[in-house]
């Protein structure tokens, strides 16, 4: 449950803060816990950022993929423990430790990785249906 908080800020802050609120159409009170929220974790897990895209603001590695899609492909590889990080080392080109760093992201953060792995299955579900009736049309 939320709670009242009450912050002094700059002038300065305050009116950026405003403006990127406006320039994102969302509430002061929305953009400050994201923001808070997405700079306690990436402070957490140096390596890691926030990006914007279709499905909203998602966790990635520093000039790399999306965690979600690094925790998606380790746990589809093949083996157990290392193995599976030694395979999908040799699949991305990525380092271990960047495999590593999104397992551990995802290890605190699991209902968040969680819900984007479920919106890209249901996406590509809906693809898949979507072909089968194109396909069933075509060929009537």
């Amino acid at each position: 449950m939320p709670r009242p908080t009450s912050f002094r800020l700059s002038e300065e802050l305050l009116e950026r803060i405003e403006d990127e609120s406006r320039s994102v159409g969302g509430s002061i009170t929305q953009l400050v816990s994201s923001l808070l929220d997405e700079g306690l974790k990436t402070r957490r897990f140096p390596g890691v950022v926030y990006r914007s895209g279709p499905l909203g603001r998602r966790a990635a590695l520093v000039g790399g993929p999306d965690v979600w899609e690094v925790v998606r492909d380790l746990a589809a590889a093949p083996g157990r423990g290392m193995d599976r990080v030694e395979t999908l080392v040799a699949e991305t080109g990525l380092t271990a430790a960047s495999v590593l760093l999104a397992a551990d992201f995802y290890g605190s953060f699991p209902e968040e990785i969680d819900a984007l792995i479920e919106a890209d299955r249901h996406a590509a579900e809906e693809v898949r249906r979507q072909t089968r009736r194109r396909e069933r049309l075509l060929s009537s």
